[in-house]
């Protein structure tokens, strides 16, 4: 039942990722590849690696790792190269983890082709895609689902998301940018990014939707239909935005179940950083870590919120990362990890699936246009839901 799995990417952010889907019970051979290859050595002389990583298992191209036997790739990439490194995967008989989001290019058409396209090689290959997206493993939209599932909103009414990340917040968003130019990927994204510049194609934070839209997508199990948007520009010439029609995008949309969801993806905003969301039913409510209905008012905690992993999981994870192995974003990378690994193993398909996942670019790509449209009201493209 054990697969073999390769980690494509070991930048800062696939770093943090590396010890969980090593060490995960599920896993009993792990293989890297990246660009650079001294990002690879300190996990190859690591003890804990040995039992599963070969001397013949670290690659320095997509190409060379597409042709080897393993059973699936993790690709924590730059986000440009997200679609087109999984869809050639796929291709190479690999079934595919993606890190967020499905592909960030400032063309919303591209973006949703792209979708398409994605969709179409999980259907040929009959390969199983997933896409790592932190919010949907969040202690709040673990909670929210299970209410759900249990009819506890009773019928839903409204939902609001929201993603609060300012430039110069903590974690700041120019230092990102310059580690991802500082690269050999980020050195061929400049050459890319030009040529957008020459068409006058602008990009917008609407283009990055998924940390906002993926709550109340997945609580509800409903998909956006309509959409309006607006956008805020930039007003003090920050090179940031050079590239940006937008530094703020904010969209309302009508969902497939007849709710309301307002949406926002906010890059300058003096505020701190916040990526959660908000679902109101007519029976039960979920605000502010409080569950509420007419009756009563249930403040929670992570705790009470989370799922339970397995303990075998629990134990593996804890050994390899100690005891704060949840990870960052919520605490939802141990849950991303296992969720990948077991429905591998065990040939199910993902929570996060394809379908699932382009949902959730389609919404913001949509609301962009939207935007750029001075508010035109448009409808958002659906794949439909994953085969049962």
């Amino acid at each position: 039942m054990g697969i073999s799995i390769g980690l494509v990417g070991l930048g800062s952010f696939g770093s943090a990722f590396a010890d969980l889907f090593m060490s995960h019970p599920l896993v009993n051979r792990i293989a890297l590849c990246d660009r650079e290859p001294e990002r690879m050595r300190g996990f190859a002389v690591k003890p804990s690696w040995k039992a599963k990583l070969r001397a013949d298992d670290l690659y320095t191209s997509l190409d060379d790792i597409c042709r080897s036997d393993l059973d699936a790739l993790v690709i924590i990439t730059q986000p440009w190269l997200h679609a087109p490194q999984a869809i050639q995967a796929l291709e190479s008989g690999k079934h595919i983890y993606s890190a967020v989001p499905v592909i960030s290019i400032p063309d919303a058409d591209e973006i949703l082709d792209w979708c398409d396209r994605l969709v179409r090689a999980v259907e040929r290959s009959g390969l199983h895609y997933m896409l790592g997206e932190t919010t949907y493993y969040r202690p709040q939209t673990m909670f929210c689902r299970r209410h759900a599932a249990a009819g506890g909103f009773g019928h839903f009414v409204y939902a609001e998301g929201e993603y609060f990340h300012d430039v110069d917040s903590a974690c700041n968003l120019r230092e990102v940018q310059q580690l991802r130019l500082a690269s050999k990927a980020g050195a061929e994204w400049l050459a890319v990014q030009e040529r957008y510049q020459q068409r006058g194609v602008k990009n917008g934070p609407m283009h990055y939707p998924t940390h906002s839209v993926s709550g109340p997508i997945s609580v509800m199990r409903a998909h956006t239909v309509k959409v309006v948007a607006y956008g805020y520009a930039n007003r003090d010439s920050d090179d940031y935005f050079s590239d940006s029609a937008f530094s703020n995008e904010t969209a309302l949309f009508t969902m497939s179940n007849g709710a309301t969801m307002r949406i926002a993806e906010y890059r300058e905003i003096g505020h701190p950083e916040r990526e959660i969301f908000r679902i109101y039913g007519t029976d039960g409510s979920f605000e502010n870590d409080t569950w509420t209905t007419n009756h009563t008012v249930e403040p929670l905690d992570e705790a009470q919120m989370r799922d339970p992993l397995p303990e075998e999981v629990v134990v593996a994870f804890e050994q390899a990362a100690g005891p704060g192995f949840h990870g960052g974003h919520g605490g939802s990378h141990a849950y991303l990890v296992h969720e990948f690994v077991d429905a591998i193993a065990h040939d199910r398909t993902p929570a996060i699936n394809v379908w699932e996942s382009v949902r959730y670019m389609a919404a913001g790509a949509t609301a962009h246009k939207s935007a750029l449209r001075g508010g035109e009201i448009l409808d958002v493209p659906d794949w439909g839901d994953a085969p049962r």
